[in-house]
């Protein structure tokens, strides 16, 4: 018989232990990511959201304490957009959210209806923000190290499908690449 210690009130601690990063976090810095904004990056998440006709997308770098999105594309329309919640900032707690499962799990995540899934339907961005579906896949370097991630979102459950899938992981894919160059002397846009 085992004994798990009491959990503190509210919630459950469901957000994955992360072993890799503290090197995440010193290969993010010497690639100069995630601590500030990219007009590259929200060039790409503005496409992503085009792409997938999602209201939000995000180019998310996730470090030891927190979320940092490089790349945002919010909707337009102010609060009534965002159906009456607060603006999406650049930062995130590490514990909000779905990227941080996608980073540990090393593979893409589909939540057609976040509250179909009782892991998932308590995370702070279902109350705070409204999001109710998500889409995100790992931006894996050829180190074999997962950056960050590359995801939409939608304020109603949404049926993203195969399509939706092969997207997301082919838009990680063609970022992480992208991002790899960056070292090796640029950015494309």
């Amino acid at each position: 018989m085992s004994y798990d210690p009491p959990r503190p009130a509210g919630r459950l601690l469901l957000t994955p232990e992360d072993k890799e990063a503290p090197a995440r976090t010193r290969r993010l810095r010497r690639l100069g990511l995630g601590e500030r904004p990219d007009p590259a990056l929200d060039a790409f998440a503005d496409r992503l959201a085009e792409l997938t006709g999602a209201p939000y997308a995000m180019v998310n770098f996730v470090g030891e304490e927190r979320q940092f999105f490089a790349g945002l594309h919010t909707p337009d329309g102010g609060r009534a957009a965002r159906g009456g919640k607060p603006e999406l900032g650049r930062r995130l707690a590490r514990d909000h959210g779905y990227c941080p499962h996608v980073v540990v799990r090393r593979k893409a995540l589909v939540l057609e209806d976040v509250r179909d899934y009782p892991r998932f339907a308590g995370n702070p961005v279902v109350d705070e923000y409204g999001i109710r579906s998500y889409l995100g896949a790992p931006l894996l370097d050829t180190t074999g190290m997962v950056l960050g991630t590359v995801c939409v979102a939608d304020l109603a459950p949404r049926p993203w499908g195969r399509t939706g899938l092969e997207t997301i992981k082919a838009t990680a894919a063609d970022l992480a690449g992208r991002l790899e160059r960056r070292e090796a002397g640029g950015f494309p846009p």
